[in-house]
């Protein structure tokens, strides 16, 4: 029986790539920080699917912890036949600001850990002569707001570059480039909405599924939905001044939306920009 490492899988897309790997009849290893979370996670798809769950409780700003994931990844009694990258966070910070810690944590969890662990994926797979890597990046990754799109630019571009170094292995490397999707991702960012026109949303099940059909079909890049697929067209082809100007309307308008939440609350704080969720 296949079986499917998750990282980030307890919530958001990664616990419907979980749901949906589960139904199909995969056994899955869960990767997040919570053990409780994991656990519960782990519950409900035995219970709903029937299938086995290990949980791998572990903090991806870690490197040990990720060296910990890597192993799991290389075991040869235990081959791991799809990786989800997925673990990641919405940024704040000002690329200004003094304190540079959050933009170093998430470089941490969404770059280093998705290097570590795609390397590891790629050897084992390659081994064995098959496998699929889906590294989650983001529409964002074609914008300019803040260390969020340099993350996920990175990402798309780094998937692309492991799909050329296992080419004709059997082991497939998909960037998978959602836009906004309706989990809790948002709301655990501190991002309001509001701003956010109904028809940029997309459900999690059909990006999950889209994703894994591209996959299958040895798709480097996917981008879910003729919407997306489009404003991706655009952003890619129009002059970077204009994308620069795009994007710096996106980020006021997250921001005055986050600094209307914050006055709600704490009339004191002040609120950076934040980068688009995945």
């Amino acid at each position: 029986m296949a079986t499917a490492l998750i990282t980030g899988g307890t919530s958001g897309i990664g616990a419907e790539f979980a749901r949906v790997l589960a139904a199909d009849g995969h056994d899955i290893v869960l990767v997040a920080r919570d053990r409780a979370r994991l656990d519960e996670t782990a519950s409900a798809l035995h219970a709903a699917s029937g299938i086995h769950v290990e949980v791998i409780a572990a903090d991806l700003a870690s490197r040990a912890d990720v060296l910990r994931v890597a192993k799991r990844l290389t075991d040869p009694d235990k081959p791991v036949d799809i990786l989800v990258n997925n673990a990641g966070f919405g940024v704040h910070s000002s690329l200004l600001s003094e304190d540079t810690s959050v933009h170093e944590h998430a470089f941490d969890v969404m770059v280093r850990a998705v290097l570590i662990l795609g390397a590891a994926a790629g050897r084992a797979m390659r081994s064995r002569g098959n496998g699929t890597i889906i590294n989650v990046a983001s529409v964002a990754g074609h914008l300019t707001m803040g260390s969020y799109s340099s993350i996920k630019a990175w990402v798309g571009s780094y998937s692309q570059g492991l799909a050329v170094e296992l080419r004709g292995t059997g082991v497939t490397v998909t960037a998978l480039e959602p836009g906004w999707v309706r989990t809790e991702f948002h709301s655990r960012a501190g991002i309001r909405t509001g701003s956010i026109p109904g028809i940029m949303w997309i459900d999690a099940g059909p990006l999950v599924r889209t994703a894994l059909r591209d996959a299958r079909r040895g798709r480097v890049i996917s981008i879910p939905s003729v919407r997306y697929k489009a404003v991706t067209w655009f952003v890619r082809h129009a002059p970077r001044s204009v994308v620069r100007s795009i994007s710096g309307a996106i980020s006021s308008a997250r921001r005055e939306d986050a600094e209307q939440t914050t006055a709600a609350t704490d009339p004191n704080t002040a609120v950076g920009t934040s980068g688009q969720g995945h």
